[in-house]
């Protein structure tokens, strides 16, 4: 009789521990794509077999329906035209590694105002929710009271609730950004985003803030400059001058674009007459992507890093609870220029 295949075995062939061998055959996170391909495939040209088949390990997170509910307010939502709607792609791209489905569903005005909890929690549809880009701080304490299911945030949090959540990291993101326009030579430098509008503006201004104490600029009010209404949507305007600013630090993106579109159709160069950075290295589809120097947000890892943590609580296993930080890198382009001194 042949010796039976072990993890060890597969292990010293791949040259890897058994803890990643376990891994790789069980659907878990912690290795690569290619190499959870190969040490499948080193299993299979050993003639391994295992007690509890993969795919049985796997679904043993879906305990009920198998389905994971993703509730976004409609205002932000876009497929392929949204960061949101980028971010929600990548969410369910995650679950389909534990053999889950996202239903998602948009939240409207009235579902908020009502306090209503959403059709999906209603009628029972799925074992756990992620809630995306939520800022109504009383809606969410409703929904954690009443859903009845486990929740987990994404890409949003509030200080005073105790909300299992998934964020970039917006406060390093702008503190790192601005430090880069800084040593470019830019001293007097805007902040283009309503602070108050959502959690991630306001860490992202903050972080901007700390750059500029910690090399001695001080800041003046006049640079802090609104980029949309109490609905969250843009203004068409947001700037019709520089005033007389070196650079600005914009909140996202599509705010950076606009930015630029009013300030060259007023004849201003970009970068020659003021330097702009953006965040996300987002831009909707049929926009120039390749232009604006931003702190590129990994959508991927916040979609990996939120689904696995939310199939761990739902199967009551231990998970890393409060907030986890998912950094980011620069993205330089041609928005921004080195000022001379």
């Amino acid at each position: 009789m042949s010796k039976k295949v072990t993890l060890a075995d597969i292990a010293e062939e791949v040259g890897v521990s058994t803890v990643a061998v376990h891994k790789a055959l069980t659907g878990k996170q912690g290795v690569s794509d290619g190499l959870r391909i190969k040490i499948k495939n080193v299993a299979e040209n050993l003639g391994y077999t295992n007690t509890v088949s993969e795919k049985a390990k796997i679904q043993d997170v879906v305990k009920k329906t198998g389905n994971i509910g993703v509730i976004i307010p409609e205002q932000y939502y876009g497929l392929s035209a949204s960061f949101y709607g980028q971010l929600y792609e990548q969410v369910v791209r995650m679950l389909y590694k534990y053999e889950c489905y996202g239903i998602l569903e948009l939240l409207t005005e009235n579902t908020y105002r009502d306090m209503m909890l959403p059709r999906i929690l209603q009628e029972s549809k799925v074992d756990g929710v992620i809630l995306l880009g939520i800022t109504d701080e009383k809606y969410v304490k409703f929904l954690m009271e009443k859903s009845g299911r486990p929740v987990l945030g994404l890409d949003m949090y509030f200080p005073s609730i105790a909300l299992d959540t998934v964020i970039s990291d917006g406060y390093r993101g702008a503190y790192m950004m601005t430090s880069y326009l800084i040593g470019n030579g830019h001293r007097n430098i805007g902040f283009v985003g309503s602070v108050e509008a959502t959690s991630s503006i306001t860490d992202r201004y903050w972080g901007y803030r700390k750059a500029l104490r910690e090399n001695n600029i001080e800041y003046m009010d006049i640079w802090e400059i609104p980029d949309r209404n109490g609905q969250g949507e843009n203004f068409d305007v947001i700037l019709e001058d520089t005033r007389e600013l070196d650079a600005l630090v914009c909140n996202c993106d599509l705010t950076a674009s606009i930015v630029i579109q009013n300030l060259e159709d007023r004849g201003y160069e970009i970068p020659r007459d003021i330097s702009i950075a953006g965040f996300d290295d987002f831009l909707p589809l049929g926009m120039d992507r390749n232009r604006i120097t931003t702190y590129k947000v990994d959508m991927e890892t916040m979609a990996d890093v939120c689904v696995g943590t939310l199939i761990r609580k739902i199967n009551h296993k231990k998970y890393q609870k409060g907030i986890q930080v998912v950094s980011g890198d620069i993205v330089c382009k041609k928005s921004v220029r080195v000022k001379s001194s």
